[in-house]
């Protein structure tokens, strides 16, 4: 997929620092990001916000809510911003969801402002899944988990390794399962969703009904693909958030 236009014209904000701020998916921690910033350009600082439970926060107590979580992250934001005031957030999954609550909070801090919000891998926040995996034992846990995503990760298949992950996975899960949007307020900066073309778990219909959220543009984008697709699609993502802002 080719995103930028050859020869594209320079704009008058193109000299302007902006944010790219990442939020990971269920499980997973900021170094999913580690390669964006040598492919993101010099136009991004990308700012990968780390979750508890995971990398270097195993120790501290995992999220289960978002609107905790979201408050939270936002100041570890505003402290990792180094005097940038421009922000676009980019969330798959379970971070699309806490991207578009960080969005909200984002768009009425007075020091900031919000350039665009980028889910991927998600329904409208509005729409739960029928499925739920809450509760589960440990085996039957890891399986739904797995089938939701259609992607399993090797560290599940070591007992020691499965030991540390589960707990932080099971609070995302959690988290994301009994998440109830904050507000019912559009964003005053355009929406982008993104989703897998072979996603099993997510509808394009799902997917598109982001335009709901907005008031200030919308654009759905599919990429090669299932749930799991940015896993290979860095270089593409980059280069569609670059040309979008």
């Amino acid at each position: 997929m080719s995103i930028r236009p050859v020869g594209r014209l320079a704009r008058e904000d193109d000299e302007v620092k902006i944010a790219l701020v990442c939020l990971p998916f269920a499980g997973a921690g900021a170094s999913f990001f580690q390669q964006w910033p040598a492919r993101a350009g010099d136009r991004f600082a990308v700012v990968p916000l780390q979750l508890p439970g995971r990398e270097r926060r195993i120790d501290d107590e995992p999220y289960r809510d978002a609107q905790v979580a979201a408050d939270e992250l936002l100041s570890d934001l505003v402290r990792q911003l180094g005097g940038l005031t421009d922000v676009v957030l980019f969330g798959h999954s379970m971070g699309a969801v806490l991207a578009y609550e960080l969005a909200h909070r984002v768009a009425a801090h007075p020091d900031l402002v919000l350039r665009h919000l980028f889910v991927s891998g998600s329904p409208e926040p509005h729409t739960q899944r029928p499925q739920r995996a809450t509760g589960l034992r440990d085996d039957e846990f890891v399986a739904q988990v797995t089938a939701y995503a259609g992607f399993s990760h090797e560290a599940l298949k070591d007992p020691e390794m499965r030991e540390l992950i589960l707990p932080a996975l099971r609070a995302d899960v959690e988290l994301h399962e009994n998440y109830r949007p904050s507000t019912n307020d559009r964003l005053t900066a355009p929406v982008t969703s993104l989703r897998g073309s072979d996603d099993a778990l997510v509808t394009a219909a799902e997917s598109a009904r982001w335009s709901e959220v907005t008031g200030a543009g919308f654009t759905y984008v599919e990429l090669p693909g299932g749930h799991m697709y940015l896993t290979d699609a860095a270089p593409e993502l980059l280069e569609l958030i670059d040309a979008t802002c």
